[in-house]
C-alpha cells in the first residue's frame, strides 16, 4: 500500500520522543555577575544613622536660631530702653522751654510795666493833658513794638472781608454805600496773631 506523504510525516512527528528541558538549564548565567547579598541589619544600621545625622543638623539649627531669637531680643530691649530715655528727656526739655520761654515773656513785659509806674506818677503832679497823653502814646507804641518783636500782630479787620476764621460776628448791621454786604463794618475788639495763628479772633460789625 502506497502510504501518503503527509501521514509518514505525522508519523515522524509521533514518534519523535519529546523532552522537556529543566528551568535551571534555560537559565543563562553571566559568569561575570556575582551575587551580592545585602544584610537587613546593615542597611537599618545606615537609615538610622541618616536618621540620627538629620536630627543633629535640626537641633544645630534650632540652637542657631535660638540665638538670633535671643540676640534680637536684647537689641529690641536695648532700643526700648534707650527710646523711653529719649522720650523722657524730650519730654522734660519740652516743658523746661515752655516754662524758659514764658520767663522770658515776662521778663520783657516788666519794664513797660515800670514806664506805667512812672507815668501814673507823674500824672499825679501834672496838670498837662498833652504831656500825659504823649507818654501814654510812647508806653503803649514800646509795648506794641515788644509784641511785634515776638511775633504777635494786630489784624486789620475793618474794611475787610469778613472771615470766620479770623473774625467773630457780634453784631449785623444793613450794608450801605461805603461797606458792602459781606464787609467788615467795624471792629469791636482788635484780633492777634502769633506767627501768623490766630492768638485771639477779633470782634466785629457785619454788613449784610
Amino acid at each position: 500500500m502506497k502510504r501518503n506523504s503527509k501521514d509518514f510525516t505525522d508519523n515522524q512527528h509521533n514518534d519523535t520522543p519529546t523532552q522537556e528541558t529543566p528551568a535551571e538549564e534555560l537559565h543563562l548565567e553571566n559568569p561575570d555577575v556575582e551575587a551580592v547579598d545585602v544584610d537587613p541589619e546593615e542597611d537599618g544600621m545606615a537609615e538610622v544613622a541618616e536618621e540620627t545625622s538629620e536630627l543633629e543638623s535640626l537641633r544645630a539649627l534650632l540652637q542657631t536660631k535660638e540665638e538670633e531669637v535671643a540676640k534680637e531680643k536684647k537689641e529690641y530691649m536695648f532700643l526700648m530702653a534707650e527710646f523711653d530715655n529719649f522720650r523722657k528727656r524730650t519730654l522734660r526739655e519740652r516743658s523746661e522751654l515752655i516754662k524758659n520761654a514764658s520767663e522770658k515773656a515776662l521778663q520783657g513785659i516788666l519794664p513797660i510795666v515800670d514806664d506805667f509806674e512812672r507815668g501814673l506818677d507823674a500824672i499825679k503832679d501834672s496838670s498837662d493833658a498833652e504831656a500825659v497823653k504823649e507818654g501814654m502814646a510812647l508806653i503803649y507804641n514800646k509795648l506794641v513794638k515788644y509784641l511785634g518783636d515776638n511775633g504777635v500782630k494786630a489784624m486789620e479787620s475793618t474794611g475787610a472781608d469778613f472771615d470766620p476764621d479770623l473774625h467773630e460776628a457780634v453784631a449785623m448791621v444793613p450794608a450801605d454805600a461805603d461797606t458792602t454786604a459781606g464787609k467788615v463794618k467795624d471792629t469791636v475788639q482788635k484780633g492777634y496773631t502769633l506767627n501768623d495763628k490766630v492768638l485771639r479772633h477779633a470782634k466785629v460789625v457785619v454788613a449784610q
